[in-house]
C-alpha cells in the first residue's frame, strides 16, 4: 500500500512540476514588443491598436510610449538608445534624423508592403539602395480655415497671395472674429512648420541648404527670408493675445469654439475638428511668404514620420510582423484611413472619410502646387534653436535682423 502511495505521491508532484513549468513556458512565450511615437493625439487610438493586434497574435504584448506636444521626443529617444533602452519600434521625421540613429535601423526594403509605397514617399528614407523605414501618411499643413466665417466676413474667394491674406484678416477682424490662433509657445508650430516656409519657398531647396553649408549663401541676406517678416507680423498683428502661452491644444480650442478663423496647423487635426463640430465647413490656405502665385500658392506636404525597427532588438521579426499587420489588415488600414484621417501612403489603401482639409491638399497636390517639408533634412538640434529665436522675437525680446543673424549662426554651428 506504502509502495502505491508513494508512487502516486511521486506522479502528483511530477504532474505540478510538469503543469508549472508549462506555465512559465507559455508565460515566456509572451513577447513585449516597444514602440515609440509622438502623436499625442492619438494616445487612446494606439492603447486601442494594442489590444487589437493583442486579439490576433497573442503571444505578443504591444507596448506603447508617447512623447511629443511640448515635450523633445527625438532628444528623448537619442537618451534611450544611450541608456541602451532602445524601443523595438520607433520613429523617424526623415532622412536627417534617420541618419542619426542609422546604426540601429533595419532594411525592410523585402517587405511585402513595399511594392504598394508611394515612389515620392519612399524616396526619402532609402540609402545605398535599401529602403530604411516604413512611411505611414502622407500630410500637409497650412492655415486651417473656418470657411463659414470668410462667409461672414464677405470673403468669397479663399486668399493665395500675402497682400489678399492681409485683406481677408482685415475683414474677418471687422466682424468681431479674430482672424489667426497662434499657438506659438511649440516649438514644432514655430520654430519648425513656420520656420519651412522660406526655406522650401527657395527656388531649389536643396541647393540652398548645401549653399548654407559651404558659406555661399546666407539667411541674413535671402529676399525670401526678408518676405517672410511681413508674413510673420501679420500673424502677431491679427493674431490672438499671449500667443507664447498657446500651446496646440489652446489653439485648437479657439479654432473650435469659433474664436479665430484660422490656425496654423495640418491634416492631422482633421479627426478632431469634426469631432468637436461634426457639420464643420473647413479647408487649407498657403502660407503665402509674398505676393508671387509661382511662389506663395503652394502647401508644405510630406510624410511626416517613418517606422524604422531597431537591429538591435530581439524582437525584429515581431516588430517587421505587427508594421506588416498596420497596411495589410482590415483593421490596421481602418486605424490609418478612419480613425486618423490620414492621406495614405500606399497605393492599395482607399479612404472615403477624408474632411475638408485632406481634400483640399489632395487638390493642390494635383496641381503640383506643393513644397517640400525641408526641416526634415535640417541637423540635429536646429528646430528647437530656430523657435528660441522666433519666440524671442514675438516676446520683443530682439529685432527681426538679429533673429535672421541667430539663425544663421545656429545653421553654421549645428551643421559642423
Amino acid at each position: 500500500m506504502k509502495k502505491f502511495l508513494l508512487i502516486a505521491l511521486f506522479i502528483g508532484v511530477f504532474s505540478m512540476l510538469c503543469f508549472a513549468n508549462g506555465q512559465v513556458e507559455e508565460k515566456e512565450q509572451v513577447k513585449e514588443l516597444k514602440l515609440f511615437h509622438f502623436k499625442v493625439s492619438q494616445v487612446d487610438q494606439w492603447e486601442q491598436i494594442a489590444k487589437d493586434y493583442k486579439a490576433v497574435n497573442p503571444k505578443v504584448n504591444l507596448t506603447i510610449e508617447t512623447v511629443g506636444g511640448a515635450a523633445d521626443w527625438s532628444t528623448t529617444l537619442k537618451t534611450k538608445f544611450a541608456a541602451g533602452a532602445g524601443p523595438d519600434i520607433f520613429v523617424v521625421d526623415g532622412p536627417a534624423l534617420a541618419m542619426t540613429f542609422s546604426e540601429y535601423l533595419t532594411d525592410l526594403s523585402d517587405e511585402p508592403w513595399v511594392d504598394n509605397v508611394l515612389e515620392s514617399a519612399k524616396r526619402p528614407m532609402i540609402f545605398n539602395e535599401k529602403l530604411m523605414g516604413m512611411p505611414f501618411n502622407i500630410e500637409g499643413y497650412g492655415f486651417i480655415y473656418n470657411k463659414e466665417i470668410f462667409r461672414k466676413a464677405g470673403i468669397t474667394t479663399a486668399p493665395r497671395t500675402l497682400s489678399e491674406l492681409r485683406e481677408a484678416a482685415q475683414k474677418i477682424q471687422a466682424i468681431g472674429v479674430i482672424p489667426f490662433g497662434n499657438g506659438y509657445s511649440e516649438w514644432w508650430v514655430i520654430g519648425m512648420h513656420l520656420m519651412n516656409i522660406p526655406f522650401a519657398a527657395q527656388p531649389d531647396p536643396t541647393a540652398f541648404s548645401a549653399a548654407l553649408d559651404n558659406g555661399t549663401a546666407s539667411i541674413v541676406d535671402n529676399q525670401l527670408f526678408t518676405d517672410f517678416k511681413d508674413l510673420f507680423d501679420l500673424t502677431l498683428e491679427y493674431g490672438n493675445k499671449n500667443s507664447l502661452t498657446t500651446d496646440h491644444n489652446a489653439q485648437m480650442a479657439l479654432f473650435n469654439t469659433g474664436q479665430v478663423a484660422m490656425v496654423q496647423q495640418g491634416n492631422w487635426k482633421e479627426v478632431g475638428i469634426y469631432e468637436a463640430n461634426p457639420n464643420a465647413d473647413i479647408g487649407i490656405l498657403p502660407i503665402p511668404i509674398n505676393d508671387d502665385l509661382q511662389v506663395s500658392n503652394k502647401v508644405p506636404v510630406g510624410v511626416p514620420f517613418y517606422w524604422v525597427v531597431n537591429n538591435q532588438s530581439d524582437l525584429q521579426e515581431e516588430a517587421k510582423d505587427f508594421l506588416n499587420w498596420m497596411v495589410s489588415s482590415e483593421k490596421g488600414k481602418s486605424y490609418l484611413t478612419d480613425e486618423f484621417g490620414y492621406i495614405p501612403a500606399f497605393d492599395n489603401i482607399d479612404s472615403n472619410l477624408l474632411g475638408g482639409i485632406s481634400n483640399d491638399l489632395l487638390a493642390f497636390a494635383g496641381k503640383g502646387d506643393t513644397i517640400p517639408w525641408s526641416f526634415t533634412t535640417w541637423y540635429g538640434g536646429m528646430y528647437n534653436e530656430f523657435a528660441e529665436h522666433t519666440q524671442k522675437y514675438v516676446a520683443g525680446e530682439i529685432t527681426y535682423d538679429v533673429m535672421l543673424q541667430d539663425m544663421q549662426d545656429s545653421w553654421v554651428k549645428l551643421s559642423k
